[in-house]
């Protein structure tokens, strides 16, 4: 490892071994690296070389030329060269690190030529290596992979001194990793094309120099071009493969593009006829041979297969078992074009079969794919992979990858503007990616790049040494150390904690699905599903949090440097604001409605409110685009992505009627009926509360009072006036102080009046408690007729072996999962669950005796884990026989529409509840991979709301 320290006065660092002087007053190291090496070698040489300047104001030295040296040199090249041979021998490394791909060895050595101190050698297995060797040092002296993308700062230091025993690097976990620019038309494409690159007018190959420097910087080694009609394809200009070469990044394409061709701009339908290989083979067939002899000697990952010109089916089949046959036919004579036409030997010409969409019913449908082809898996566009590697699919030559999106076009509804994928969701997904041997290729579709800083560093970190993440409680230190990396210890852990809960939030629902509408085919916005007058105020509660993060976020503005600021901007107070002014444009909008339609005189303010949160995303864009870091991102960042529904200016009816012969209105939690003035139960030494509202209908101001309340209740008010503006509303908050009511006759119903001007209400507050027996901490009770669970608190547990429910943290509504593990087993015998399957034992009370009980089921939307599952539990209510519930969803059917858009997956099932008192649920495990969230037991005829409701578990 590398500790990177400043020299305190009278120290002599000098004499001991390893520590290095990169830079110092006394020492400024030269960077020597071989004249014979990769372009590679020149490039990191030289990008070191900056990154010093960066961080001490003096630029060192980079030469070829052994004389040039002097002092202290940093010798960079590869480990097999006549350069580097001379310094490292092959007895000193451990015994497999010749073998290891892309890794590196760091190693401090004494006075490597006569006219040196020391040397600081980086050398890699391969040009690859040797690169993350340099930027790893590039790193820990703090120069941050986003040091352009991010404008992340560099902290300046008098003085840059190593200490460094021998290092050897691990091999990648996965490798080929790297990103896929798509949908690219309203952020990278219009940037490059004005502000960074106007000489092209497109994404070119300074924009891609940039991009592959940050790919290296993340040690990713992989690019699929961005491909939209915006944007002329890769190869349109020949510096952009050349620019890869010298990079040594790998160049592929994506599901929709074989042989290396942009289908969209570079198919030409007037000249070349129809893209179909069943009326048009000859021409299909010489254009994918033209690229193929173009590309012959890149370093390259040849897509197979075929669909139509962009994100479709393939043309002119008619059926599935004809399309299955003609895609086996284009896989034959694709790879007769490989071998044909590149002269290495055939295996070792990567080959990729993505199988996206339809194409994933191509292959079940028993499509032969050759053992070397590597089969890359996909999400449904939702971070949700459809399928993985079954037992036989694992031991296929070519492996498996993974082509995963953290941005998306499409149906049921795009996510293009912020990036709010859940970190826990990506790590969860592709941990089971990778131990079911899909480790060959990880791709992530990180759209416009920015502003998917973070989930694309974690997904390249995982690619790079997945190990640590095997573990779901290191992915928030992980988050941590990458704010650390940028604005310093003191910073970045209230970075990581206020980002967590933005990606918690839009978990519940991403901030470009508030408008409840659709797209393909686009729909209008609608009300949304929160409910501000049950359970607590949905509507409000989501507000508050939102509120807290901004508030969170400017305080943390006001504690970060000048330097900082853009940084700041770019990676959390955008987003952070962003995704708050949306909700708050539709949550708004919602309440001006809502309350609109009870006469409230408040939902005029409301509406006013979803406006300016309307015109505040305007301002913060515009910012983003003409201020941040002195109108460096002009064009990155739109707020209207397709300008769909839910970007602009909502309508919002509001209909009041001013001349209502009643001054002011009273509203009570969770009540539909006018005249029905009672309070939600409260239940023995629970901690909720419930209001009740007071409002005005006419714009004349009244006051109002609580005159009498039995001792032990609680109100944040009791007395106030209603007026204008927003003194239209008054919120009540009643509680119990327990320790009052248990001194007191326990009383379990009682009154309290309220007086609005001369109208009076008398509020019933009912009590119940439970008197149970047992002492497990567990248990859950009946409260206002349902019942929440969360799965983490089961009462029992049973398990067999490996097989077993494991708790998953960071991760659902409830943020702990338990989950059935492993993921490399089948599925259990559904007839011997009862004596064979690990399950979750809950124990519950209830307080109603009915047979239309409602048991809800919740759960991560994961699909089945491979061909050889489904997503199935076994539920026993009592010593009722088990019942088989299925989470799994087909295709892109309504169920799993709303499962994504919500993040969740809900099945119920009906219960008798012949009692009251004690009852038994258990949960039997039948698939590995099922994600149990939390359970809802429905015993009355209401709503549930939208956000999780809190548990109802006995303190």
């Amino acid at each position: 490892m590398l500790f990177f320290i400043q020299q305190a006065s009278g120290q002599n660092l000098e004499s001991q071994l390893n520590r290095f002087e990169v830079f110092s007053k006394n020492k400024e190291a030269v960077i020597f690296y071989d004249k014979n090496g990769s372009s590679l070698d020149s490039i990191t040489a030289h990008l070191l070389s900056e990154d010093i300047l960066k961080v001490t104001g003096k630029k060192p030295k980079v030469t070829t030329d052994k004389s040039e040296v002097e002092g202290n040199v940093i010798i960079i090249g590869a480990l097999e060269s006549d350069f580097i041979s001379n310094f490292v021998k092959a007895e000193d490394e451990p015994n497999d690190f010749r073998n290891r791909k892309e890794s590196y060895l760091h190693k401090i050595l004494a006075s490597p030529f006569s006219d040196s101190n020391k040397a600081l050698i980086i050398a890699g297995t391969d040009s690859r290596g040797t690169a993350f060797g340099v930027f790893d040092l590039s790193g820990k002296i703090g120069v941050s992979p986003w040091y352009f993308w991010a404008d992340a700062p560099v902290q300046k230091k008098e003085e840059i001194i190593i200490e460094q025993e021998d290092f050897f690097s691990k091999e990648p976990s996965v490798e080929f990793r790297g990103i896929f620019l798509n949908d690219e038309d309203w952020g990278l494409q219009p940037w490059a094309a004005k502000t960074f690159e106007p000489e092209t007018g497109d994404i070119g190959p300074k924009t891609y120099s940039k991009i592959f420097e940050l790919l290296l910087r993340l040690k990713a080694n992989a690019i699929w071009p961005a491909m939209h009609p915006s944007t002329k394809a890769f190869f349109y200009y020949p510096g952009n493969p050349e620019m890869a070469e010298k990079y040594h990044i790998v160049v592929g394409s994506s599901h929709a593009e074989p042989m290396l061709r942009n289908n969209v701009d570079e198919w030409k339908k007037e000249s070349m006829g129809d893209f179909n290989y069943i009326s048009n083979k000859e021409n299909v067939y010489q254009y994918w041979e033209e690229r193929v002899k173009q590309s012959k000697d890149l370093n390259a990952i040849y897509t197979l297969g075929m669909r139509g010109i962009h994100d479709s089916g393939m043309e002119g089949v008619k059926n599935i078992e004809e399309a299955t046959q003609v895609l086996s036919n284009v896989l034959k004579d694709q790879r007769n074009l490989l071998e044909n036409n590149i002269d290495k030997p055939f295996s070792e010409i990567p080959q990729a079969f993505t199988v996206y969409k339809e194409v994933l019913g191509l292959y079940d449908h028993g499509l032969q794919l050759p053992e070397d082809i590597t089969i890359i898996w996909t999400d449904d566009n939702y971070g949700y992979i459809r399928r993985l590697s079954n037992k036989e699919e694992r031991a296929r030559e070519g492996g498996g990858g993974v082509y995963y999106h953290a941005s998306y076009w499409g149906r049921p509804h795009d996510y293009q503007w912020l990036s709010t994928t859940h970190p826990g969701l990506i790590r969860e997904e592709m941990v089971k990616a990778y131990k079911t041997n899909s480790k060959k290729m990880w791709i992530l579709n990180v759209g416009d790049l920015k502003p998917a800083e973070y989930n694309m560093q974690l997904f390249m970190d995982m690619a790079y040494n997945i190990e640590k993440f095997n573990d779901p409680e290191y992915l928030h230190e992980h988050m941590t150390s990458f704010y650390n990396s940028i604005f310093g210890k003191e910073i970045g852990a209230n970075i990581s904690d206020l980002k967590s809960e933005y990606y918690k939030l839009a978990f519940e629902r991403k901030p470009e699905f508030m408008g409840w509408s659709q797209t393909e085919p686009t729909t209008g916005i609608k009300t949304t599903a929160y409910d501000p007058f049950s359970w607590g105020d949905e509507i409000n509660t989501r507000i508050s949090k939102y509120n807290e993060l901004e508030k969170q976020a400017e305080q943390i503005k006001k504690q970060i440097g000048e330097t900082s600021q853009d940084a700041f901007f770019q990676l959390v107070y955008y987003p952070v604001k962003g995704a708050s002014f949306m909700n708050k444009k539709f949550l708004y909008r919602d309440l001006a409605i809502k309350y609109s339609k009870q006469d409230r005189l408040i939902a005029k303010e409301y509406k006013d409110l979803s406006n300016v949160y309307y015109d505040s995303i305007d301002i913060l864009t515009h910012r983003y685009n003409t201020e941040i870091a002195g109108g460096k991102w002009n064009g990155i960042m739109d707020m209207s992505p397709r300008k769909l529904p839910v970007f602009e200016k909502p309508e919002i009816p509001v209909h009041l009627n001013e001349n209502s012969l009643e001054v002011a209105g009273i509203y009570i939690e969770n009540t539909s009926e006018k005249e029905n003035y009672v309070l939600p139960t409260f239940y023995e030494n629970s901690d909720q509360t419930h209001f009740f509202d007071l409002y005005m209908k006419t714009p004349v101001g009244v006051s109002w009072s609580i005159n009498k309340m039995p001792s032990w209740l609680t109100l944040n008010k009791t007395k106030g006036i209603l007026g204008d503006g927003m003194e239209a509303q008054q919120r009540i908050i009643v509680g119990i102080d327990w320790d009052k009511w248990r001194k007191g006759k326990k009383l379990k119903q009682s009154d309290l009046e309220v007086k609005i001007g001369t109208q009076k209400y008398e509020l019933q507050v009912k009590v119940n408690s439970y008197d149970l027996p047992e002492t497990n901490k567990n248990i859950f009770i009946e409260q206002n007729g349902v019942i929440s669970i969360y799965a983490e608190n089961y009462s029992e547990k049973a398990d067999r072996g490996e097989l077993k429910w494991q708790r998953l943290s960071g991760l659902g509504y409830s943020e702990n999962l338990m989950k059935a593990v492993p993921v490399t087993e089948k599925s259990l015998d559904t007839l011997q669950l009862q004596n064979n399957s690990p399950y979750l034992e809950y124990s519950i009370y209830t307080e109603s005796i009915t047979n239309g009980g409602e048991l809800i089921l919740n759960a991560l939307p994961t699909h089945p884990l491979t061909n050889d599952h489904s997503v199935r539990i076994g539920v026993q209510w009592n010593d009722e026989p088990v019942k088989i519930v299925d989470f799994r969803t087909y295709g892109r059917s309504e169920e799993w529409k709303q499962n994504v858009l919500r993040n969740l997956a809900r099945k119920s099932i009906p219960v008798n509840v012949s009692r009251e008192g004690k009852q038994t649920l258990k949960i039997y495990m039948i698939d590995e991979g099922v994600a149990l969230d939390f359970i809802y037991l429905k015993l009355k005829d209401i709503k549930l709301p939208y956000s999780l409701l809190p548990e109802t578990r006995l303190n």
